[in-house]
């Protein structure tokens, strides 16, 4: 074989492994890399006691919108945003994959939820940042701030969802309604006045990227969810 030739094979190679991975090499980047670079940029400034040039101007433009209709309904979103929404959905969802056999998906999705609750508990614990005393909320919290929880645990359930039904003609839906429910929730923890905007974008990159990386540790072989049980 001519240089030229071995040149062509390589060449054919390399963009067919290009190919074959261009799903999880954006998946690497958009969704581990980037929000991982937005959360230790975060938590970098969080640490260092710095103050972020938008939060309060955000917050105080949340609460200037802030009516009896509004407060009703930001206070349902936040609620099911976690404890009465989220977790009995997280739990329900891991029950379900495992009474389908659906070993794999059920170990993704349970890894994910139970990570990023026992991450979001260290990482608050570690910045302790103070929640924001603007004014008094309606719906008063008394932990720390960073990063958001609901943030965090509403951006998690909505990449599991989406990832495990990226591969099925449900996967524009997922991204659409997870998406947007993920959105409300961290709105609403800043409608309410207890979380500053950085602290929601902390949680919304941390959860993003821990699924991410769930997915491609567990999902490093062509299996995809839906796709193979056992």
């Amino acid at each position: 074989m001519s240089p030229a030739e071995r040149l062509a094979q390589g060449r054919r190679f390399i963009v067919g492994l290009l190919r074959e991975h261009s799903g999880r090499l954006v998946l690497l980047f958009l969704c581990l890399l980037v929000p991982l670079w937005v959360f230790v940029a975060l938590a970098d400034e969080v640490h260092e006691l710095e103050d972020f040039y938008f939060d309060d101007a955000l917050l105080w433009q949340a609460h200037a919108i802030a009516g009896p209709a509004l407060d009703r309904f930001f206070v349902f979103i936040s609620a099911i945003g976690y404890q009465w929404g989220v977790v009995p959905v997280d739990i329900a969802l891991t029950v379900g994959l495992l009474i389908a056999k659906r070993w794999r998906e059920a170990t993704f999705a349970g890894v994910s939820f139970a990570g990023s609750a026992l991450l979001n508990m260290a990482t608050k614990q570690f910045f302790q940042r103070d929640r924001p005393t603007l004014w008094e909320s309606i719906a008063p919290e008394h932990t720390f701030s960073f990063p958001s929880g609901h943030a965090m645990g509403s951006a998690t359930l909505a990449m599991v969802v989406v990832l495990l039904c990226w591969h099925t003609r449900w996967r524009w839906l997922a991204v659409a309604l997870a998406g947007s429910f993920a959105l409300l929730v961290g709105v609403s923890r800043i409608y309410l006045g207890v979380h500053y905007p950085s602290d929601i974008l902390g949680g919304f990159a941390a959860g993003i990227a821990w699924v991410s990386g769930v997915y491609l540790l567990l999902y490093r072989i062509r299996a995809r969810p839906w796709q193979v049980s056992g």
